[in-house]
């Protein structure tokens, strides 16, 4: 019953506030409206006008995160946005996936898994971030790349650059 009622709450945020202006000050106010939902939401974390976000009883954000218009993000489980992090337009976090049952997607179990973007981590314009993706810290998912879970996490390099699809170590940025 709660996850509904926050479905409801969060469609009316975004249905009341989207006709304002995407100006610091209405971006907090909308970002701290969501975050009365959320396990735990931080200072000054700002949603766009056109960002979408279900599940938010599933969030956890940090201080001076930021959702650019067209965001999509639905929270299954838990997603965890740290201090300083910016998702561009466009991009879509999903933390459930589909699986093959008799011979159909529609109808079988969805498992799902967390997402984590590390601090300082830059999610650039048209990305996808699927279930059980982490984004290390200081990193950046370069546009129109998709990034999923790793099978090896200890090889993923803070302060990189990863892009493509899917998404790959690309160089360091230090």
């Amino acid at each position: 019953m709660k996850h509904k009622l926050l479905l409801l709450y969060s469609w009316f945020v975004r249905t009341v506030l989207i006709w304002l202006p995407d100006v610091p000050f209405i971006m907090r106010f909308r970002g701290w409206l969501y975050g009365l939902g959320m396990k735990s939401c931080g200072k000054n974390f700002q949603v766009a006008h056109s960002a979408s976000l279900q599940g938010v009883e599933n969030f956890i954000v940090g201080r001076n995160a930021y959702l650019a218009n067209q965001v999509i993000v639905l929270a299954s489980t838990t997603i965890q946005i740290e201090d300083e992090v910016m998702i561009a337009p466009n991009s879509v976090l999903v933390t459930g996936n589909h699986t093959l049952h008799n011979g159909t997607f529609r109808y079988a179990s969805a498992p799902a898994s967390s997402i984590c973007l590390r601090k300082g981590a830059w999610v650039a314009a048209n990305c996808t971030v699927l279930a059980g993706a982490i984004l290390p810290e200081g990193s950046v998912l370069s546009a129109n790349s998709c990034l999923h879970s790793m099978k090896d996490e200890m090889k993923m390099q803070k302060y990189s650059l990863y892009g493509g699809n899917p998404a790959r170590f690309i160089k360091s940025i230090l």
